[in-house]
């Protein structure tokens, strides 16, 4: 009785190994070998499977999901002989796990060599300026190299990126006594093209001003030239009617004439500026008698007119 129940235990354990062995779980985004004898059969998807027991084995057990790998810093001299020291990132995805099981020994270790020495050329075949200012063009041309090279290992490289470019401590030194001595260049510069504004505009502004003062000094001496043709037309009228008053016998306009020239010299001799005292003539009441004359020769001249 006793030995019965020991192989039906062995027996029920028997089975439970070799359920448990028969039955495999692949995870999602994974995807396993099966070998049979060390040799490839076929390929797990994600979920439950089923394998025969003691012929049949998990071989590799590849992921995937796109994984990152960090490429080491290293050194690297340019075509101009400058050394800079580059880092990078590289984004793959395994699309064949065949491939990538069998016909690549450590397929990550791989991948970063590859990087490192595509690395190595594609820099070193640059000058130190190219290099730092086409960070895109590096990156695609290592992604192209890459994947290429990648390609029969079932692998995909979706990615490179140059993380870090760092020239040494005299270079970056000298690049940026460079680039201040390009920003003081292009300050002078910008001054210079503002004084050179500046003085542009101040001469349009003479300019304008002294136009502006040449027509107003035109207009003043159009004005002051009709100012006195007027004056002569009312002078030559004048003339005119004292010439016919001393025509017709009319002693006042003689008066009128001379009466004129007595006040004006009076008024130069009031208004002079050296002259502090005035003296009236004695003889102040022929200028009452001249004052009369033109009174009478005015009222004559407007009689005339109406009659």
């Amino acid at each position: 009785m006793e030995t019965s129940l020991i192989v039906f235990g062995l027996l029920f354990v028997t089975a439970l190994v070799l359920l448990s062995s028969a039955f495999k779980i692949v995870p999602q985004g994974f995807n396993y070998t099966v070998e049979r004898f060390g040799r490839y059969t076929r390929t797990l998807k994600p979920g439950l499977s089923i394998i025969t027991p003691f012929f049949d084995r998990i071989g590799r057990k590849m992921n995937m999901m796109e994984n990152v790998l960090d490429i080491p810093t290293q050194e690297v001299i340019t075509r101009d002989n400058a050394q800079v020291s580059c880092d990078a990132v590289v984004f793959t995805q395994v699309v064949d796990p065949i491939s990538a099981s069998y016909e690549v020994n450590n397929l990550h270790n791989a991948i970063t060599n590859l990087a490192l020495t595509n690395i190595r050329t594609v820099v070193g075949s640059m000058d130190l300026d190219e290099v730092l200012s086409n960070r895109d063009d590096i990156n695609a041309r290592l992604l192209s190299v890459v994947d290429a090279a990648t390609n029969p290992w079932g692998v995909k490289v979706t990615r490179i990126e140059i993380a870090d470019l760092s020239p040494p401590a005299d270079i970056t030194e000298a690049m940026a006594r460079q680039m201040k001595a390009e920003r003081l260049k292009r300050a002078e510069i910008l001054t210079a093209e503002g004084d050179k504004q500046s003085a542009i505009l101040r001469a349009e502004g003479a300019k304008q001003s002294a136009i502006l003062q040449a027509e107003g000094r035109r207009e003043a001496a159009f004005r002051d030239a009709e100012a006195r043709e007027r004056e002569g037309q009312a002078e030559a009228k004048a003339t005119a009617y004292v010439s016919e008053a001393i025509a017709s016998g009319d002693v006042n306009a003689i008066n009128y004439f001379l009466g004129q020239q007595y006040v004006a010299a009076f008024e130069k001799l009031a208004t002079a500026n050296n002259n502090k005292t005035v003296i009236i003539p004695a003889e102040f009441s022929s200028i009452l008698g001249t004052i009369e004359g033109i009174t009478s020769l005015t009222g004559a001249a407007k009689e005339s007119r109406k009659g």
